[in-house]
């Protein structure tokens, strides 16, 4: 039998990219086709549509349907679900379902889950009063990260205004929060940061995050007092079916190779070195907030360095900067003449994804680059308390004593990449998963280009931090 056709109106196209998805047992006219006779009609006759039980929130700008009720055509067969109420019950037999995210057909269960991923995250969202210390080029991301279906809280660069808002809570870029800031303030304090898996590109370079952890305790990088994933490690109860994702999602990062940042190309291979074990010492950005409050005796790149090199003399060395810091933006400038007298091995470009596979242990102060290395089966020795130390998976130098509990892997995984930050389509701009993030991580048309005006703006960025950096090299710099 032939499909019907199926015309769609332009405005409906627009409001609704992904409609033709809901309508597969028709023959979709192509964008621009006149409309014949006898065709269906979209959102008119048999066609006429609505979300009804399914109606999907709106996060600032964005929005896309996950549920359609058809009254005029049947839906597909779906398996019953506990998550449904009555009115939803009564609209199944006419509801079709379709993935967002992908624009293709998808389960009764797999949009409930979208669903209710969009609808708590909204919830929370419609809490947040201001937002303080976004950066310009950010805002846009933010406005959808932390939107809902009124639009999305005000944003202020200056603290006094932001304090006097007083409309629920204020979310501030953790990074940039003074204490005194936060003790002045009437209301709910929560803090926003980059999460672990963030993009393609740096931040410095203005590539927009696709996670981020909001902790309205502490902060993960803070190791001077709780935070909510501190909260999380030390108190869930890990089911059997979030351990099996968690071991999924492990899995495909070791298959694609994924970092935080996802940058610089592979690194070069290792020369052999027999009987001697290869050790990855990472750098830092020495100004940053898990340095602050979460290194302890050893502060500095160079004493890390050092401290490694006096803990196995015998070891071969391979000293890896931050690649924030080899821009010139950031301090931790270390010279690799200096560096030298420490390392065997000076590796400034490359992505550290490649070098994982060809060491035997990492060492860092506080750099996520060693849970990325737990993440691999590495063994790990943390300088410093970062966020994946004192669970019993590191060999730790400085201890943090409210952390008691043993976990294994899989539960660090579960909470540091599943349960505690938010992910954010890079296509749509809609809250996601961690696993479709990583998908999007493989496609590079995923992921678009800024504005014109921040394209020129990094090229001059670029160019000052080439200068920046030719300053800290002859010390005129601050490094």
């Amino acid at each position: 039998m032939t499909p019907r056709p199926l015309w769609i109106p332009p405005a409906l196209q627009r409001e609704i990219p992904h409609l033709a998805a809901f309508f597969p047992d028709c023959a979709v006219l192509p964008e621009g086709a006149p409309c014949p006779d006898g065709a269906l009609i979209a959102g008119e006759g048999a066609a006429a549509f609505h979300e009804g039980p399914w109606v999907a929130p709106r996060f600032h700008d964005v929005k896309r349907a996950v549920g359609l009720v058809v009254p005029g055509l049947p839906g597909p067969v779906h398996a019953d679900d506990d998550r449904l109420d009555a009115a939803a019950r009564a609209a199944l037999p006419f509801s079709r379902f379709v993935d967002p995210f992908h624009a293709k057909p998808c389960s009764l269960a797999e949009a409930l889950d979208t669903l209710s991923l969009w609808r708590a995250t909204v919830t929370e969202n419609r809490g947040i009063g201001a937002f303080l210390y976004m950066a310009v080029w950010q805002r846009r991301e933010i406005a959808r990260a932390f939107g809902h279906d009124q639009g999305h809280a005000p944003f202020f660069l200056r603290t006094r205004a932001a304090l006097a808002e007083g409309n629920g809570a204020l979310l501030a870029w953790a990074s940039k929060l003074r204490p005194e800031a936060e003790r002045a303030a009437k209301m709910p304090v929560w803090r926003v940061e980059d999460g672990f898996i963030r993009s393609v590109g740096l931040g410095v370079y203005f590539a927009p995050a696709a996670s981020l952890t909001l902790d309205p305790i502490g902060m993960h990088y803070d190791a001077e007092r709780p935070s909510r994933l501190e909260k999380i490690l030390a108190e869930t109860v890990f089911s059997p079916a979030l351990l099996a994702r968690a071991a999924a999602l492990r899995a495909e990062i070791l298959r694609l190779n994924v970092t935080k940042y996802n940058v610089g190309g592979a690194a070069p291979p290792l020369p052999a070195t027999p009987g001697r074990k290869r050790l990855l010492v990472v750098g830092q950005v020495e100004g940053d907030a898990s340095i602050k409050y979460g290194a302890g005796e050893v502060r500095t790149n160079l004493g890390l360095l050092k401290a490694v090199r006096a803990a196995a003399p015998d070891a071969f060395i391979i000293w890896k900067p931050h690649p924030a810091v080899e821009t010139g933006q950031r301090r931790g400038y270390l010279p690799p003449d200096l560096a030298a007298q420490f390392a065997d091995l000076v590796l400034p470009q490359g992505d550290i994804g490649s070098l994982f596979g060809q060491v035997d242990g990492l060492h860092t102060l506080t750099s996520q680059a060693g849970f990325e290395a737990l993440l691999r089966g590495l063994p790990v020795t943390c300088w410093g308390r970062p966020f994946y130390a004192g669970w019993g998976l590191t060999e730790d130098r400085e201890v943090v004593a409210r952390r008691q509990r043993f976990l294994t892997l899989d539960q660090l995984v579960a909470a540091c990449l599943i349960l505690y930050p938010r992910y954010q389509d890079p296509m749509t701009g809609l809250p996601c998963t961690p696993e479709l993030l990583l998908e999007r991580l493989g496609d590079a048309t995923a992921w678009p280009s800024p504005p014109l005006f921040w394209r020129g703006y990094r090229l001059v960025e670029k160019l000052f931090g080439r200068v920046q950096l030719g300053l800290r090299q002859i010390s005129l710099l601050a490094r």
